[in-house]
């Protein structure tokens, strides 16, 4: 049995002990935060400030590979998500009548809920757990370690409270967390950081649907963008929606979105957006914006070999992923399943350490350059707002307006967007190239559809020429 403490309160942590801990160790979390989430969801959601989860009030999208961590690992968690006002929706459930099911669709299923109801039935089980023990209010200063060769064995934590031990210590503290500061006060060299600009600005709003309807439209599809601005509407729990827009960090326009009213006008511009609106629904915050968001891979390993053992990163600590893809929370639960399923493996090893950095390379890493690939891709088409034009760009829209229509294009571009397996290996399927080559050249005029206003259009809804851009007075 293996003692693990856990730096970070959030979902990665919280999962982090709890399966520790059914796995039968015992693990100890250490939180900034003065208290856990509670079961006021609207209350906690909108009106408790966590200047440490500052993505805490942004839309989540809890992919297929996260529910299917929950439901085998955690399956009471899953359970008391549901309870608490979570949906879930098949991906192949965009069409009128379901394609005949094979083995695989299950992993399909996106879990629609807001954040703080994945966190509130984590911190419930928790709390139940005779093995895990949160220390909320007890934030990590230092580390207890030592050198060991041309590591640092770290041993491990140092809070306002005392010195605590254990056998492995996992940094779930996010990007923000601090934890790499602190590894050069005790002689560690630093981490391998790898950072890549998105360029992008996110603005969300959240809403209710009325009384009695208990769900939204199943069409047009949730995202739709074109060279300068995109729309992305976030089905959650309890009749809640976000709204969303991005448009890039150095749009002048930017400013004017943190208004209510240009941000609905903007969104309506855009067929998601004008169609969920158009519902009567009872808008429940402001504009929410957030930016400065980056790619980020953080590695305790260099070219010497560790240069810690006994901690490893987690979550965003170790691949902070830009929220597009919504990736974050299912690359956050595999690394807790792993940490729970190897820690009794010498975890204060070289040898231990060096693994899980393996598995990580081998099992995170091809994601994380996944959305590097398309924020970049995004980033520019947004600064320059030049359309999409080019043979590959082309065929990657073929690709998704393909599936649109085509129930086996849809269930390969389901597999990669929930993790199931890499584009390239879906994509390449024989069966899924003929049939999207078959939509293209049955449209031999074709060019890449991009929804939304132009730039005359999004200029006149955003922009008064007499004032300037609008601004709120909150902004």
């Amino acid at each position: 049995m293996a003692h693990v403490l856990v730096i970070g309160g959030g979902v990665g942590g919280m999962a982090t002990a709890l399966l520790a801990a059914r796995h039968g160790h015992t693990a100890e979390l250490f939180e900034r935060d003065t208290r856990a989430p509670g079961a006021a969801l609207d209350r906690d959601f909108f009106g408790w400030h966590r200047p440490g989860v500052p993505q805490a009030a942004q839309p989540h999208a809890l992919l297929g590979a996260a529910r299917t961590v929950l439901r085998q690992e955690l399956p009471d968690v899953h359970a008391e998500m549901l309870r608490l006002g979570a949906r879930e929706r098949h991906e192949l459930d965009w069409f009128d009548v379901r394609p005949p099911a094979r083995p695989g669709d299950e992993d399909l299923v996106m879990l629609q809920a807001r954040r703080i109801v994945l966190e509130s039935a984590l911190a419930t089980a928790l709390r139940a757990e005779p093995g895990a023990v949160m220390h909320h209010g007890e934030p990590v200063t230092g580390l207890l370690a030592e050198p060991a060769g041309p590591a640092v064995r770290v041993r491990g934590v140092i809070t306002p409270a005392g010195a605590y031990a254990g056998d492995l210590v996992v940094d779930a503290g996010g990007r923000r967390g601090g934890v790499e500061r602190l590894l050069p006060a005790v002689g560690c060299r630093p981490a391998v950081v790898e950072r890549h600009r998105t360029g992008l600005a996110y603005f969300c709003r959240w809403y209710r649907l009325p009384e009695g309807m208990e769900e939204g439209p199943r069409r047009p599809w949730a995202v739709t963008g074109g060279t300068f601005a995109g729309c992305a509407v976030f089905p959650a729990d309890n009749r809640t929606f976000a709204v969303t827009l991005f448009v890039h960090t150095r749009d002048a326009t930017r400013s004017a979105l943190r208004d209510p009213a240009v941000f609905e006008a903007a969104a309506r511009a855009f067929p998601p957006g004008a169609t969920w609106l158009d519902l009567g629904a009872e808008p429940l915050s402001g504009v929410l914006a957030t930016a400065s968001l980056d790619n980020r891979w953080s590695a305790l390993v260099d070219g010497r070999g560790p240069v810690a053992t006994g901690l490893v990163p987690i979550g965003d600590a170790i691949t902070h992923t830009n929220p597009t893809l919504g990736q974050g929370t299912s690359l956050a639960l595999w690394a807790a399943r792993r940490v729970a399923r190897t820690v009794d493996r010498d975890a204060g090893s070289v040898r231990f350490a060096a693994a899980y950095h393996a598995w990580a390379v081998r099992t995170l890493k091809p994601w994380f350059d996944f959305q590097v690939v398309a924020d970049a891709a995004i980033g520019d088409r947004f600064a320059t707002r030049a359309g999409r034009r080019t043979a590959s760009a082309r065929a990657v829209a073929a690709l998704f307006e393909c599936a649109l229509e085509d129930p086996e294009v849809m269930r390969a571009r389901a597999r990669v967007r929930h993790l199931v397996e890499p584009p390239e290996r879906a994509y390449a399927d024989p069966q899924v190239r003929a049939r999207v080559e078959r939509w293209l050249a049955a449209r031999p005029g074709y060019a890449p559809h991009e929804a939304g206003p132009d730039r005359a259009e999004w200029e006149r809804l955003v922009y008064d020429p007499a004032v300037g851009p609008r601004t709120s007075a909150r902004s």
